[in-house]
């Protein structure tokens, strides 16, 4: 029998003694995570929900195989998603065998893959000592390629046609494999063939992308049927985390190794598979025991992380989702707090009860490292960002710049910096050629020499070089144009309101337009966050005023304390836990946000939910749940509902509360079939058998609910706008024109009559 302890690779002498395994490492598990590591043979799905202590599981499991002496380091395969998670792994196993796991097959997809793959090179074509290239090698190989077949630079950049043949990469397709109709829609129809060009240059090159690893994979095992036997042979046992995560061409890869001996557990959660966008398929978990008939499947429902109400929410939120395996979160925890709902009037508002609470928090004793605001699009957290730091209050982004230090915004701030002083050479030389004015480095190089010889700013240097020709003509035009619009726009900011000014100038530099054809994964959340810049210059009389505060904001000294609030997206909180979660934002359109569900329909709403229970499974203590009335949209004010999913929340289980005034000085549950007390709210619903709320609670104009009929023509009263007449009634929706704001559209229950 070999010795599970030794890491050589090979088999242990004939005389070696194994040792005997201590009991005690199965020691703490609960009854279903014991289930899951003693059910060692044949294919095994285990469901960890969140906080369920699914990694002790899996390495437990590990140990356990070896321990058995079922197989040794060599004949396993225990695959992550990200190399953190890897070395995590290792760790936790070495500690439990109380050895090393150098050499182990441990890791993630792509670094397992690229080790197959470096011992069979040869036969894909590549040598083993093939080079991984990264994306900028990726967009300047498809950038030659682009420029070769004249397709337009400005319309299909290279780094957009980089993620189409990325996309087809991750769904196990080759060029061969990609249909003639999906390939029409990319590069001017030319998408599929510059995929083979691609793929024949890399290898020419020796070379693969990231994407290749995997990839090629697939295709050594599709063309050397015996490689692939080779390693299902050697892999007795394959463990896969986070399995709700893997694209098609990961399951593929998967299934294949796993044919051999069919010992596969895949621990994972498919309520919360939320990463669709980049190529995650929930189907892959739901369809476990299709792909592996007489599959057990082991629930981990036991939480050891929230209160029992956060866990109930979360749990009767995501009940209302179709596509799913089922499982019910459960602790032993005290009670705890429930779920707060808040009501605000605007953003602004809600930016300050977030602040506030975490002031008060703190002044507890609790810690900011423990508080987190988690939100659903990037430019929430400017709102945010600005309340704490007129607080004092230490903050940390995580998975992004803060908010003006994004690449969209710095680009932006540049181009009104250049309006308002054109000796703004740092400014200038970050936006001459953006978006993509056809400036080489050498024209660019020519100025700049120029200028610091001359000792003048750069726009001064550029005036006086279109009168020479040590420019060239194509060149001299581009940037006379460009000079002109400076010229326009810095004429303009004397007359027009600043806010108008900064959206001319980006629509008219073609600042927008590229975000806009842009078919970057990241392209909608910079947009989104250009438009929240621009409604932040609302607040400042001028541009003048509002470029010194953003100065400021950024010049803001980092505390150098390591208590910090956390912000960050939902989708990065993956895998996070904090005492205290803020839940900014549930409102329709925002939260589930329109355009995911305009894209995906019922499956990108069912997966808008799960990203609302990780919000609310982040939570150990605290959870409070925001929505604001009135949200500023292209700088104007929109009125806005509460989320669906703040109606699917358990009743027993939240606090509703809202500020006095957000109706019209109503007070608190007097016009909104939201803002009721849970047992009101109950009674009227029978048991949460009707219509959802959301979809119930317009105002009656004809029966004149709430004590007033309204009709077109009348005089009313908005606590934003001020007076108005009525122009329009389109169901819960006015349209009034407003004596001091304009044309508006309105909730009926926000208005009143004088």
């Amino acid at each position: 029998m070999s010795d599970p302890f030794d890491l050589s690779g090979e088999p242990a002498p004939e005389n070696s003694v194994t040792a005997t395994p201590a009991p005690t490492y199965l020691d703490g598990l609960n009854e279903s995570q014991r289930e899951a590591v003693e059910a060692v043979d044949g294919p095994v799905l285990v469901l960890a929900g969140a906080g369920t202590g699914k990694t002790r599981v899996l390495t437990t499991r590990l140990a356990h195989i070896l321990l058995l002496g079922k197989a040794s380091p060599w004949e396993m395969l225990a695959v992550t998603f990200t190399n953190k998670a890897a070395r995590e792994m290792q760790n936790r196993v070495g500690a439990l065998l109380g050895r090393e796991t150098e050499g182990w097959w441990i890791g993630t997809f792509h670094a397992l893959a690229a080790r197959i793959l470096r011992r069979h090179a040869e036969a894909v074509g590549l040598k083993s000592n093939f080079t991984i290239i990264d994306q900028d090698d990726q967009v300047r190989l498809l950038k030659q390629l682009v420029e070769a077949h004249n397709i337009d630079e400005k319309r299909w950049p290279p780094r957009v046609i980089s993620g189409v043949i990325q996309r087809w990469k991750d769904r196990g397709l080759m060029p061969d494999g990609v249909t003639d109709a999906e390939g029409s829609d990319s590069a001017d129809g030319k998408a599929v063939l510059i995929y083979k060009e691609y793929q024949d240059r890399l290898t020419t090159l020796n070379a693969a992308d990231f994407g290749d690893l995997l990839l090629l994979c697939l295709e050594l095992f599709k063309k050397q049927p015996s490689v692939l036997a080779e390693y299902q042979r050697k892999f007795r046992y394959l463990l896969v985390d986070e399995y709700q995560d893997t694209n098609v061409a990961q399951y593929l890869w998967l299934r294949m190794m796993a044919q051999g001996h069919k010992n596969i557990c895949c621990v994972g959660d498919d309520d919360q598979s939320i990463y669709s966008w980049r190529g995650a398929e929930v189907g892959n978990i739901l369809r476990f025991e299709n792909d592996f008939p007489g599959a057990r499947v082991v629930r981990l429902e036991r939480n050891y992380r929230s209160t029992p109400h956060i866990l109930a929410a979360a749990s009767g939120l995501i009940a209302k989702n179709q596509g799913r395996l089922g499982k019910t979160l459960w602790t032993d925890l005290n009670e705890g707090d429930r779920v707060g709902i808040r009501g605000v009037w605007d953003g602004v508002e809600e930016a300050r009860i977030v602040g506030d609470e975490i002031e008060a928090q703190q002044s507890k004793g609790h810690s900011l490292n423990q508080m987190a605001v988690l939100v659903r699009a990037g430019f929430q957290t400017r709102e945010f960002e600005e309340r704490l730091i007129t607080l004092g209050l230490p903050y940390r982004i995580i998975g992004g710049a803060r908010f003006y230090e994004r690449l969209e915004i710095r680009d932006a701030i540049a181009y009104l910096r250049v309006t308002l002083q054109p000796d703004d050479d740092l400014a200038f030389e970050r936006i001459v050629n953006t978006p993509k004015r056809g400036l080489g480095s050498v024209t660019i190089q020519t100025i700049s020499v120029f200028a610091r010889a001359e000792r003048i700013p750069m726009i001064l240097a550029i005036n006086q070089l279109l009168e020479t020709d040590e420019l060239g003509a194509r060149a001299r035009t581009t940037l006379r144009d460009l000079l002109t619009d400076f010229g326009r726009w810095r004429t303009l900011a004397g007359e027009v309101d600043h806010v108008d000014l900064a959206r001319q100038v980006l629509d008219e530099s073609g600042y927008t337009a590229m975000w806009k054809m842009s078919k970057a994964p990241e392209a909608p959340g910079r947009l989104e966050n250009l438009k929240e810049l621009t409604s932040a210059m609302e607040d400042f009389e001028n541009l003048q005023g509002f470029l010194e505060h953003v100065s400021l904001v950024m010049e803001n000294e980092e505390s150098t304390s390591e208590d910090k609030v956390t912000l960050m997206t939902l989708h990065g909180a993956k895998g996070l836990e904090f005492d205290t979660v803020f839940l900014p934002g549930w409102e329709e359109g925002l939260f589930p946000h329109q355009r995911a569900m305009d894209e995906g329909g019922t499956s990108a709403l069912e997966e808008e939910r799960r990203l609302a229970y990780v919000g609310l499974t982040r939570a150990r203590k605290r959870a409070m749940v925001s929505f604001a009335a009135n949200r500023r949209v292209y700088g104007n004010w929109q009125s806005a509902i509460p989320s669906r999913f703040i109606d699917e929340l358990p009743v027993e289980n939240i606090e509703q509360s809202t500020d006095q005034g957000l109706y019209g000085g109503s007070g608190y549950g007097e016009r909104s079939a939201f803002f009721d007390t849970a047992s009101q709210r109950q009674r009227r619903r029978g048991g949460f058998t009707e219509q959802p709320a959301w979809k119930t609670r317009s105002l009656s104009l004809e029966s004149g609910e709430g004590g007033q009929g309204l009709q077109s023509g009348q005089r009313v009263f908005h606590q934003k706008f001020g007076y108005g007449v009525i122009k329009a009634i389109d169901g819960d929706k006015l349209e009034i024109a407003f004596e001091k704001a304009g044309t508006k559209k309105v909730m009926a229950s926000f208005v009143s009559l004088p």
